[in-house]
């Protein structure tokens, strides 16, 4: 069996004008992964990225690791196929039009505006966030200029099978994308529902790692959202 292990990015920036590259917190975190898989000698025989600088950022650092040990680091191959979900898009496109015709969105929007400290922001934004891309999973929201939940759920399966078809029978390959692409992952996997998919992709901490087992006629879920190398609990963080 082949083993395909997906990697959510380290922290993002948050709240930030460019959200797409690292914080700190998400360099340290990780450099604590590739430390730990220099420890515990976990061998890679292909890299993949999603297109995303936060991707990318996540696995020079884990590949800077390696080579700092005098260990190979395969040349990564980036995808785009294992970009995130448009979750800025959705909200941008539809937020206006939904806080005209939805009290609670509405009222979520104002507060989130009158959030002061960064936590309450962080938190009322997640609330909102979710409501929205909630309706969108349900396509009750549509626009040509955004990405479907079926076409993002489509992608992904197309990038992960042509993971699978380039692997050799006994490949250990590994894969630094975002949450929601290891949710879709996922669902290949255990055959999930939209919604409960979608809310996987709320649970993964960053930098932590999922692993699947598969074979030309077998894909399973080994292991999901581990973090044994964030051992501090600062450095466990869903955003």
């Amino acid at each position: 069996m082949a083993l395909l292990t997906l990697i959510r990015h380290g922290q993002a920036s948050f709240l930030e004008p460019n959200y797409d590259k690292l914080s700190e917190r998400g360099e340290r975190q990780s450099r604590h992964l590739g430390e730990y898989w220099v420890k515990t000698a976990a061998r890679f025989d292909q890299i993949y990225y999603g297109p995303a600088c936060r991707h990318r950022g996540t696995g020079d650092i884990v590949g800077d690791v390696y080579r700092e040990a005098g260990l190979e680091w395969p040349a990564p191959v980036t995808l785009p196929e294992l970009d995130e979900y448009p979750g800025i898009g959705v909200m941008r496109t539809f937020l206006p039009g939904l806080m005209e015709t939805h009290e609670d969105i509405r009222a979520l929007e104002a507060e989130f505006r009158q959030a002061g400290e960064r936590a309450v922001a962080v938190r009322v934004y997640d609330k909102l966030f979710q409501r929205i891309t909630r309706m969108w999973a349900d396509q009750e929201l549509d626009a040509p200029e955004v990405e479907s939940w079926k076409n993002f759920c489509d992608r992904v399966a197309r990038g992960i099978w042509a993971i699978r078809e380039r692997a050799d029978k006994n490949g250990r390959i590994a894969v630094f994308t975002s949450g929601g692409v290891i949710a879709a992952t996922a669902r290949l996997a255990l055959d999930l529902a939209p919604q409960r998919t979608l809310e996987l992709s709320w649970t993964s901490r960053n930098a932590s790692y999922t692993d699947f087992l598969f074979s030309p006629d077998r894909f399973s879920l080994a292991s999901f959202n581990n973090h044994p190398h964030l051992l501090d609990e600062e450095l466990l963080t869903y955003r």
